[in-house]
């Protein structure tokens, strides 16, 4: 008897338990998803302020193609890496080309060495802007909007820039090909790898769910993988108008679909499947990178290698 009273004991507390789990995540429900709500969105008070902006990119130097890497103020390797190899590319087919890194405020207990080290980096390259917003994993839509502010307020004479992660190759001759074929729109124009029919994580258990509160539908609308994506420059400002309208979420590329769709605008697939890799079979021949124009690397000795092989004679099919 008494076994099966603790039999039992333990099934109600087991249905008791999952019983609250449901409770916590079901969109139906009210006071236990409500409360935690804000946790799917970001807190966006378009008020930051840039606290490193030195650059004479957009300002004393006029260019063709901004490239923006967004990067942790402590990943001064690959900020480095960039500068010897693509991000060092400053005139492509008669094209002025401009490399800029983007960082928020370092964390930690060496919060403060952190930032005396790039402000020493800055004095040598003057090529960080830094806004007064905490850098995390979490707050990668702040830093999206924070570029785009600096983009309309500065570079609204420029044609396109490319947002790029600091782990990829960036074939930039290829780019500046594509963004002088006459079929590229000069205005209202994102590509990358598109995203189209995105489905709306569900799973609570996913580091991307959303509930149904936060988006109701169950399609994101379709938006350019965050890894790397080009834009023409009349875009940020009218990004950043209408995202007034719409609550950040912490999905930051997700985010600049539901923007567009507020605009009537669509992202537009490459003219190749090839350009734009996020998940590539390792190691990539030469006729596989002279087709990239951005592409995921695992370290920052495969991607110096690849734009070595980029520059190489053979680097053809």
């Amino acid at each position: 008897m008494r076994r099966h009273l603790k039999y039992t004991l333990i099934c109600i507390l087991g249905t008791a338990a999952v019983f609250l789990i449901y409770l916590s995540f079901d969109g139906s429900s009210s006071i236990w998803s409500l409360g935690s709500l804000s946790q799917y969105h970001v807190a966006y008070p378009r008020n930051y302020k840039f606290i490193m902006d030195d650059t004479p990119t957009c300002k004393t130097r006029s260019a063709f193609l901004l490239m923006i890497v967004p990067v942790a103020p402590s990943n001064v390797a690959a900020r480095d890496a960039i500068r010897k190899t693509w991000g060092n590319e400053k005139v492509v087919q008669g094209k002025v080309v401009e490399t800029l890194f983007l960082v928020g405020l370092p964390g930690g207990a060496d919060a403060g060495p952190q930032q005396e080290k790039l402000n020493q980096e800055n004095d040598r390259h003057h090529d960080l802007i830094q806004s007064n917003f905490q850098d995390s994993y979490g707050n990668l839509t702040i830093k999206t909007m924070v570029m785009l502010e600096w983009l309309a307020a500065h570079c609204t004479n420029a044609s396109y820039v490319m947002k790029t992660d600091s782990d990829m190759l960036v074939h930039v001759p290829n780019l500046v090909k594509l963004l002088l074929d006459p079929g590229t729109a000069k205005q209202n124009y994102m590509s990358g790898l598109v995203w189209w029919h995105s489905p709306v994580v569900r799973n609570p258990f996913n580091r991307f769910y959303l509930p149904p509160e936060v988006i109701a539908e169950s399609e994101y609308p379709p938006y350019p993988l965050g890894m790397a994506y080009v834009m023409s420059l009349d875009l940020p400002g009218k990004i950043l108008q209408v995202s007034s309208q719409i609550k950040p979420v912490y999905i930051e590329d997700a985010y600049l679909g539901m923007c567009l769709k507020q605009l009537g605008i669509s992202p537009t697939d490459p003219p190749e499947n090839t350009m734009f890799i996020v998940d590539p079979g390792h190691p990539l021949s030469y006729c596989s990178l002279s087709k990239v124009i951005a592409v995921t690397t695992t370290s920052i000795t495969q991607m110096t290698g690849y734009w070595e092989m980029t520059k190489e004679p053979d680097a053809k099919c």
